[in-house]
């Protein structure tokens, strides 16, 4: 669900006794919407204004910073670092959130700053601001050409985005009736929640409604007075929720995968969706948003690149699929040279400009008659030497799309483990990597690069077993040659999935004997990584560094082995979470 006024508030209130008096130590913005703020003790302070969850919260996750810093995240250095958070505050019922903070500025001189935050959706904006509330830059600027109600640029003084005419929740149960009794009859009762009231989500409309109706979707007019009066009831409870504090941070999962959060039960969804409480609104939002950002990285990041390898796929596997067609009408070429041999044994029974042939099939125990088609114009040796030529033809191409056809495979193949290590890329280096190795393919153009970077190859994922293992785990197809071929040693274990696409997985010995639960655990992982993550009983191929083999001008991460053993394991996510190297 979006963020809420209400939702906000309960982050607030949950949030602002754990940062108010800290000290901003740096500022980071890993992405065009993310600011973070580290705070004294090694706290995170994460500000999303982002379209899709714009948020704050304290963060655990780590995010990949790039190479150079953009301009606004520079601005809120040269303000906040060194500065000290004085107060968090909300306006009622709005989707803003204001950090005041002490600093010094370049002169030595005592001031303040503000960081705005507001969580409007597709409005949404950070915005920094002096101690006069005049606009020092902002994340989104809006002009006149962009908005005539309501300007955000810099140098003017900040206001608060307009109301509108909504109710405030909080305005008491008699004003709630009457807005609710001068409402069109037949609008949802969670339609006038969301359009006719400040700081409710559609998510907890559709609550409230289920909860005094039964159905999230019933009409004004099918209430009774008292279903309304529970309604209003409902609604001035939830409004004034974070001064009892009784609501807590709930995660909605379905299927073992996070679908929505909230700060109460969900009741409307039924059994199929189950309502997880967690310990704080910083660990809900974490929780969720950490598989909805990586899939966003994927969609925007590797958007090309995905339409770039599933366009080289899909136009491989067409010329597979008529090259195979091609083979098996080569197969038939005997019938070929059949009819040539017929023809010659029956030369003279022939005429020039016969238009067919009937021969006996001596080839046939039964020796039935057969029709062979004849060229008029040809003599009736040519017509013979036409099929003899048809034969050769097709023995020959036999053995070209042979070839062909191989190396078809073997470039779908590579493709499709392409295509999974896109779904799987993490950071912005995992995206340049793959970048990088398509157009070494020639898949993608080469971009000249104004200015020449030094290319350093992305770490390995790294993780330890509970027995003390380390295991490394590749990103894509050119790290898992470099982790098998290069860094891993000759007693270390490599484990891969087994018929499917997946990464390599190195399990490090350092030449000692690894327990099972170590070897179990890292074909979990082997699993996890692959393209059988959602599915049970994954057969997974371990065995020794030195049995595994590059062969010459193979694709990149395409290897052979022999003399291995297999294991059939169910991946984990919350195992992988669980063994991630700190």
């Amino acid at each position: 669900m979006p963020l809420d006024a209400i939702c906000l508030q309960h982050c607030l209130q949950e949030l602002a006794p754990e940062i108010t008096g800290a000290k901003i130590e740096k500022v980071q913005q890993p992405a065009r919407d993310q600011v973070i703020l580290l705070l004294r003790g090694g706290r995170r302070l994460y500000l999303n204004a982002g379209t899709n969850l714009p948020r704050i919260q304290l963060t655990e996750l780590q995010r990949e910073n790039p190479a150079s810093p953009p301009m606004f995240c520079m601005l809120l250095r040269k303000h906040l670092v060194g500065g000290r958070i004085r107060s968090v505050t909300q306006p009622p019922m709005e989707r803003v959130v204001r950090i005041d903070m002490d600093v010094i500025d370049e002169l030595g001189q005592a001031g303040t700053r503000s960081l705005v935050l507001e969580a409007m959706g597709r409005r949404s904006n950070l915005i920094l601001l002096d101690g006069d509330d005049i606009i020092i830059d902002c994340l989104r600027r809006v002009d006149l050409e962009m908005s005539l109600q309501r300007q955000v640029l810099p140098g003017m003084r900040y206001y608060l985005p307009p109301k509108g005419d909504r109710l405030d929740p909080t305005a008491g149960e008699d004003a709630l009736l009457r807005s609710l009794a001068q409402e069109n009859p037949e609008r949802e009762l969670s339609q006038w929640i969301t359009g006719g009231l400040n700081g409710f989500s559609p998510l907890i409309a559709r609550e409230i409604a289920f909860r005094v109706a039964g159905a999230d979707d019933v009409r004004i007019e099918q209430l009774s007075e008292e279903q309304k009066r529970s309604a209003v009831l409902l609604i001035e409870e939830i409004a004034n929720s974070d001064k009892e504090n009784h609501f807590a941070p709930n995660l909605l999962v379905r299927n073992d995968e996070p679908v929505d959060f909230t700060y109460l039960p969900i009741l409307q969804y039924g059994l199929e969706t189950e309502s997880r409480e967690l310990e704080s609104f910083s660990q809900l939002l974490d929780q969720y948003a950490e598989e909805r950002e990586r899939r966003e990285r994927v969609r925007q990041k590797g958007q090309d690149l995905l339409k770039a390898a599933t366009t080289a796929r899909d136009r491989t596997a067409r010329k597979l699929q008529n090259q195979r067609r091609e083979y098996a009408d080569t197969l038939d070429r005997e019938e070929y040279r059949k009819k040539g041999e017929l023809i010659t044994a029956n030369l003279y029974r022939m005429q020039r400009g016969a238009k067919e042939l009937l021969a006996q099939d001596y080839y046939q125990e039964d020796v039935p008659e057969i029709r062979i088609n004849l060229d008029p114009l040809l003599t009736p040796q040519q017509n013979a030497a036409k099929y003899y030529k048809l034969y050769n033809k097709a023995k020959t191409a036999e053995l070209y799309l042979r070839d062909l056809i191989e190396k078809g495979e073997a470039e779908l193949d590579y493709l499709e483990s392409v295509l999974q290590e896109i779904r799987q890329a993490e950071s912005e280096q995992d995206f340049n990597e793959i970048r990088a190795e398509l157009t070494l393919g020639g898949y993608l153009r080469r971009q000249n690069e104004g200015k020449k970077q030094q290319k350093r190859p992305s770490p390995y994922r790294v993780f330890r077993t509970s027995g003390g293992f380390e295991v490394w785990v590749g990103r894509n197809n050119t790290q898992n040659d470099r982790l098998t071929t290069k860094d891993a040693d000759k007693w270390d274990i490599w484990l891969h999935v087994q018929k499917i696409h997946g990464s390599h997985v190195i399990l490090r010995t350092g030449g000692a004997e690894v327990d099972e639960e170590s070897l179990l655990e890292a074909a979990k992982l082997a699993a996890w990584y692959s393209q059988g993550a959602e599915s049970s009983g994954v057969a997974v191929d371990y065995v020794p560094v030195r049995y595994v083999k590059k062969p010459g001008g193979a694709k990149p991460g395409m290897v052979i082995y022999t003399n291995h053993k297999t294991l059939f394991v169910t991946p984990e996510k919350e195992l992988a979470e669980q063994l991630k190297a700190k």
